[in-house]
């Protein structure tokens, strides 16, 4: 055998090594997400609409939402799989997290550029997803995957039906968790018809247009389908497709999304710094000046998305993240190429490694500053265990302003089909279509055991959700526990019995 396989081979064996190492190294930097109950209120409520739909009660009909039951089924999906636990539901933020690395990695190598590129913007993108919410298994780390590996079917070579029917089952599949795929989707549907319209191929690219379509649709018409056989198009229309369109025709004060913007900018400015590199010095070499090409337009695709619901809410800048890390992987390399040559890997390597341990430290910070506990119970948990000591079959508990998930750490029937809080008592509760003062007088009117009341979120309700609740306390409840957090007071209430 001569030295130039063995070298070969070594570094085959070497690369290996390193992709079977990305899931490790990928846990390793979201540690922090297996310790706290709550991370983001949207995954909390997906959560315990997948628990609900394992015991027969279906997302929406059941547990009501205005997103798609698309996240709740990927939850549901590793309850199964994993048992229902909310570790599992961090693993499978985790699992998410290392399936986009591994798409950037291979987007990277579609497009001819070197290794180590695609692996420092799988490890930049797992780094930047302690940000921003992105410790949880929310919306935009579950269809992450799904939209990069899209775009990698829409660029590689191969016949193009397969591949177009790779892609739009991909979209079609992530626009079931969230309709903010479209930008995306239409931007991958571009990059596969790029060869048509420079060739003027109008009837095949008409043709491509409406099955890409259709495949995008086909899963959220599907899951309409099994709705109106169900007999509940109707909640099912309001929750998939009105109450969105109702959501998004609002929209947060100029001077508020400035400043949303501005926080998301300062967490990810190192993305942001070596984006800026990509678009100096990589235009010496032809996959690099790809790279950054598509890393710019897919990051105005990923802006519309963000965008697009006019809120800017911070878990929002998540869609963002890959073209970022895509970009600032190749204004990385560009970069210590220029200014190492061929020692530039060692140089990118110590770029990657101290700005992902710059952000672990950063978010270990907060975490210390509160103590070494870190492990201990929270909040939620604490009182969960409380509200398990009593509760009897059938009890139900009442969560009007506070997280959702204490309905799951509880193991508690709910008593209502609007479990999430600004849904039914605060500013959003007109988009599900109900009387919602109505359904608060219901639930106090059932006597729920016990009630847990956050103080720091007590002026967020309706005045009228706010007097039906002082007025329930004072008639029939005592204070059962009080739990200092660092927004404020959370109480747990306890019901009266009648002596």
């Amino acid at each position: 055998m001569s030295s130039d396989t063995l070298v070969h081979d070594r570094l085959r064996l070497r690369w290996i090594l390193a992709l079977l190492a990305l899931p490790l190294l990928v846990a390793g930097l979201r540690w922090a997400s297996f310790l706290p109950s709550v991370i983001d209120w949207d995954e909390s409520l997906y959560i315990l609409q997948a628990r609900e739909w394992l015991h027969g009660n279906w997302p929406l009909s059941g547990v009501w939402d205005m997103h798609p039951v698309g996240a709740p089924a990927a939850i549901a999906g590793a309850f199964l799989i994993g048992g229902e636990s909310l570790q599992t539901v961090r693993f499978l933020g985790a699992f998410c997290v290392t399936a986009t690395g591994y798409g950037l990695i291979a987007l990277t190598r579609v497009l001819g550029a070197p290794r180590s590129l695609g692996y420092a913007a799988a490890l930049l993108y797992a780094a930047h997803s302690l940000l921003l919410g992105g410790l949880a298994s929310n919306t935009e780390i579950i269809f992450a995957p799904l939209v990069v590996f899209a775009m990698v079917i829409a660029l590689m070579p191969g016949r193009p039906w397969p591949r177009l029917i790779g892609m739009g089952a991909l979209i079609g599949l992530a626009l079931v968790i969230k309709p903010v795929v479209a930008p995306e989707g239409c931007l991958i549907f571009a990059l596969f018809a790029w060869p048509l319209l420079r060739a003027r191929q109008w009837r095949a690219l008409l043709i491509f247009a409406a099955a890409y379509a259709g495949l995008c649709l086909f899963p959220t018409v599907f899951v309409g389908a099994v709705y109106f056989l169900r007999g509940e198009f109707g909640i099912w229309w309001v929750s998939t497709i009105m109450a969105p369109l109702h959501y998004a025709a609002g929209r947060i004060p100029t001077e508020q999304m400035l400043w949303r913007i501005t926080l998301a900018a300062l967490g990810l400015r190192w993305l942001l710094a070596l984006a800026a590199a990509a678009l100096i010095f990589s235009w010496r070499e032809p996959a690099l000046r790809r790279l950054a090409l598509l890393g710019a337009v897919w990051l105005g695709a990923a802006a519309i998305a963000v965008a697009g619901p006019g809120f800017f809410f911070p878990h929002y800048f998540l869609i963002s993240i890959p073209p970022l890390a895509l970009l600032a992987a190749t204004g990385a390399y560009a970069f210590t190429r220029f200014v190492a040559g061929h020692r530039g890997r060692l140089l990118l390597a110590a770029v990657v490694v101290s700005i992902c341990a710059d952000l672990v430290a950063a978010d270990l910070s907060p975490r210390l500053s509160r103590g070494f506990a870190m492990g201990a119970p929270d909040t939620p948990r604490r009182m969960a265990a409380m509200m398990n000591d009593e509760l009897q079959p059938g009890d139900t508990i009442f969560v009007p302003n506070y997280q959702p998930v204490v309905y799951f750490l509880a193991h508690a029937k709910l008593p209502t089909r609007f479990p999430f809080p600004v849904h039914l008592t605060g500013n959003f509760s007109d988009l599900a279509g109900v009387d919602t003062n109505a359904e608060v007088k219901r639930i106090l009117d059932s006597r729920p055991r016990f009630i847990v009341l956050d103080r720091s979120e007590w002026f967020a309700m309706r005045p009228s959700a706010m007097t039906m609740l002082t007025e329930a306390l004072d008639e029939g409840y005592e204070l059962a526990a009080s739990f200092v957090e660092e927004r404020g007071t959370v109480e747990l209430w306890r019901r009266v019995e009648a002596e």
